[in-house]
């Protein structure tokens, strides 16, 4: 017991240093600090934000509309005998894995709060379903960073592949912790099974349109105001160890563990600000030397890349804090997620590698630098969709606080 109250009152007493030592950082370098805070809000605002607004709405209102139970029926047989999760973690894995971080685990909340998965399944299905969205794989990392778009396809089938296999693994973990019942199955067509569960859901949620769309967006505005919050923290903090060089510590670790595995140190300082954001890393392993060879480069950003990054794991730990399921399970997950990535990107490379000798392409980059100055056109019309999105849910919100004071003049009229 007295361990225990010792082990607390010194994490206290830490953390509290910690965040005192980064106060003190801000005051000093105030000028750094504001550049590269907006620096991180334009990047939400221009990319983040109008990409997932659209996939958390419709996502939403699909578990409202009872699509998830339709698709558990259907995908039971496969879901639960491959993954020990059930049929309705594939409408995580397809939506985390099309839309990419945190999709996978504001989807698998949603499920833990529902009681459609246990803890243990909903930490399973956490670990191999935050995933990166090819959106940036294909456009930031391989057309942006590296200006050659079939290092993205190398990228990606290492990427969702690993993904798998980490899913494969970890259903292995706690086998003896209850399961949710399997769906019984009767002499009915799955189809029409699927039908009738997807009907019920429904009809037990009982939200109308306007109702259910109205709560979508504010769920949706909500989680990524929070992701908005950690992408500027976040970029603060690496831009100051970039700034004060504290990177170079690190590093020393990481050169030595590259040395072991015959990968080119000069990667370990991009390496370590891949493993707190994945997209600066990236964009340094890429800016590196062209003598450094692009098979070490490729398979530290896919590691990168299935790490996510620490910003991604604390909006991922943000998300799942309203609910019991854990932290370390995704943590586990993702570190097996980083070692499988590597090790199939340097297998694929064996094979595909005269396809993928890189080419002088005339491609404009994608860049943090010229993220908020060279985006194609569509992000412009998200950006006018999301506005007005926003427009209608501050008008239905507007109508829901006029509603008590309606119904509360009511006995007056009377």
């Amino acid at each position: 017991m007295q361990l225990k109250w010792l082990r607390s009152r010194t994490q206290s007493v830490f953390l509290a240093l910690v965040v005192l030592m980064m106060a003190v950082i801000l005051v000093q370098y105030p000028e750094q600090a504001f550049t590269s805070s907006l620096r991180g809000l334009k990047i939400w605002w221009d990319v983040i934000f109008p990409t997932l607004l659209p996939f958390f709405v419709i996502a939403e209102m699909m578990i409202g509309f009872g699509v998830v139970h339709f698709v558990g029926i259907l995908l039971e047989p496969l879901m639960r005998p491959i993954f020990r999760v059930p049929g309705a973690g594939a409408f995580v894995m397809a939506v985390g894995f099309i839309s990419g971080n945190p999709m996978g685990a504001k989807l698998t909340s949603r499920l833990r709060e529902q009681k459609l998965v246990t803890r243990e399944e909903g930490e399973r299905l956490l670990s191999f379903t935050s995933t990166a969205s090819p959106l940036f794989i294909f456009g930031a990392v391989a057309v942006g960073f590296f200006e050659e778009p079939r290092i993205g396809l190398l990228l990606a089938i290492a990427h969702y592949i690993s993904s798998i296999l980490v899913g494969i693994c970890m259903r292995f973990y706690r086998t003896d912790a209850p399961s949710t019942p399997p769906i019984p199955t009767n002499k009915e067509f799955l189809i029409l099974r699927a039908l009738r569960a997807m009907h019920r859901a429904r009809i037990q949620d009982g939200r109308n349109f306007g109702q259910l769309l109205g709560e979508a967006v504010t769920s949706a505005v909500h989680t990524l105001l929070m992701i908005g919050g950690f992408i500027m923290v976040f970029s603060v903090f690496i831009h100051l160890i970039h700034f004060l060089e504290f990177q170079q510590w690190g590093s020393l670790l990481i050169e030595k563990i590259f040395a072991i595995v015959q990968l080119t140190p000069a990667l370990s300082e991009p390496f370590f600000a891949g493993l707190v954001e994945m997209t600066l890393g990236s964009q340094m392993i890429s800016d590196t030397p062209p003598t450094i060879p692009l098979i070490s480069k490729l398979v530290a950003v896919s590691m990168i890349i299935g790490w996510n990054g620490f910003s991604i794991h604390a909006q991922i730990a943000s998300i799942i804090s309203r609910t019991n399921l854990r932290y370390w399970p995704y943590f586990l997950g993702k570190l097996l997620h980083a070692i499988f990535a590597g090790i199939i990107t340097f297998l694929l490379w064996k094979i595909l590698q005269p396809s993928l000798q890189p080419i002088a392409l005339h491609i404009s980059t994608f860049s943090l630098s010229r993220t908020t100055t060279h985006l194609p056109h569509y992000w412009e019309i998200w950006q006018h969709i999301c506005t007005w999105i926003a427009i209608i849910w501050l008008m239905i919100r507007t109508k829901q606080l006029f509603k008590p004071a309606i119904s509360a003049g009511e006995p007056l009229q009377r």
